[in-house]
């Protein structure tokens, strides 16, 4: 794995804004203000604490290796991740304890998860994978006795509580896959994922909480099999941020792999929000201007390049209601702004805006850099370029 670049071959705007206030930042750019993105980590580093529970912070969101560190100064177990690329990644960037919570079945992307595996142990690390078949582990133990493994490999596996999507049934099947884990000498079983993604974005808090309880009892369940079997189930791991207060408060679960609650977004936000969670705030901008007036309505210059909409569109934030505005689909380049109430009115041609993304994962996907704001979106500063190391790391 090749080092990661240093931030020298920035291009030169990009350089010269740090320093500068961020009226001064081109648009469309994504906007990390970093005051209200350690207020979130801090908040969720408490929250970890207080319910001795370990966190692993999704890096599928934030695709950068210097935030998967400043995680871990925070405390943070290490980072997951859903692709071999994100790993290889996060390793050159030297993060040295990485899950990738996804299954692998390719023989080329076995070998390079079977060679990572021991370069992060000969560096003090670990790689852990998730597995939901047979034939799975197979491929995966003979990858790593085809790359000559000594040090092994942390295994969990993955059952379905909800989400339909990857995982065995809770459960007998579940069983099997742990004994053929610990059948494998390069392999050690590390213990079951059980993670509902779609309960992150029910919103009723009701509903969400109904769904994690199911989903509990089947991660309960299914360990009580695997120990009676003989095997220790030295972990259950999975939440995210929109249940992670059920899963923390379960006995069951002993991490959290959360990771919006970095950024959060426009989807989150429109959640109801369970009392017991931490109040995380928005901390991901995308920076745009408006570019045309007419009668009718404004354009800027954010559209669909600049920010992902299969969460819906974005909103647009940090306006009174006299200026409230409605962000509507203008194409790949473009957002058409609407007056959003009886009495607002349309903003004036160059004016600045703020829109929080509807998803944050994807739109980090979308940019190679974050620009990082100390002292808020209003009269702050550019402190850092934070590099999106893993983006288009899609394999």
């Amino acid at each position: 794995m090749k080092p990661l670049p240093d931030l020298t071959d920035l291009p030169g705007a990009l350089l010269a804004s740090i320093g500068q206030r961020v009226d001064r930042i081109d648009t469309p750019s994504l906007v990390v203000d970093l005051d209200a993105m350690e207020r979130n980590i801090q908040r969720m580093a408490d929250f970890a604490r207080k319910h001795g529970v370990r966190w692993r912070p999704h890096a599928k969101m934030h695709k950068s290796a210097e935030i998967a560190l400043l995680l871990q100064r925070a405390g943070a177990t290490g980072a997951c991740v859903q692709k071999v690329a994100e790993a290889e990644t996060l390793a050159a960037g030297g993060v040295n304890d990485i899950f990738i919570s996804n299954e692998v079945v390719a023989a080329p992307k076995l070998l390079r998860v079977a060679r990572m595996a021991a370069q992060l142990a000969a560096r003090g690390g670990r790689l852990a994978i998730a597995v939901d078949s047979a034939e799975g582990i197979e491929r995966l133990a003979e990858a790593m006795a085809l790359a000559g493994s000594t040090h092994g490999i942390d295994v969990l596996v993955e059952i379905d509580v909800g989400q339909g999507r990857c995982g065995v049934p809770p459960g007998a099947p579940a069983v099997a896959l742990a004994l053929a884990v610990a059948h494998h000498a390069r392999l050690r079983f590390a213990g079951l994922q059980a993670y509902h993604g779609r309960a992150q974005h029910f919103v009723s808090a009701t509903e969400r909480r109904e769904a994690i309880a199911a989903a509990v009892r089947a991660a309960e369940h299914t360990r009580a099999l695997i120990v009676a079997a003989g095997l220790p189930v030295p972990l259950v791991t999975g939440s995210g941020t929109g249940t992670l207060v059920h899963e923390a408060a379960s006995g069951v679960y002993g991490e959290l792999k959360a990771g919006s609650f970095l950024f959060m977004d426009a989807d989150y936000a429109r959640n109801e929000r369970e009392p017991a969670q931490p109040a995380f705030e928005q901390a991901l901008f995308v920076k745009t201007q408006v570019i045309s007036v007419s009668d009718s309505h404004a354009v800027c210059d954010a559209g669909h390049k600049s920010h992902a909409i299969d969460s819906g569109l974005p909103t647009v934030a940090l306006l009174p209601p006299e200026r409230a505005l409605r962000y509507a689909n203008g194409g790949d380049e473009h957002g058409v702004l609407y007056a959003d109430g009886p009495k607002a009115r349309l903003p004036a041609l160059g004016l600045m805006l703020w829109l929080v993304p509807g998803h944050c994962d994807p739109t980090v996907n979308l940019h190679d850099f974050l620009i990082g704001v100390r002292g808020g979106l209003a009269l702050g500063v550019v402190e850092r370029i934070i590099r999106v190391d893993a983006r288009g790391a899609l394999t």
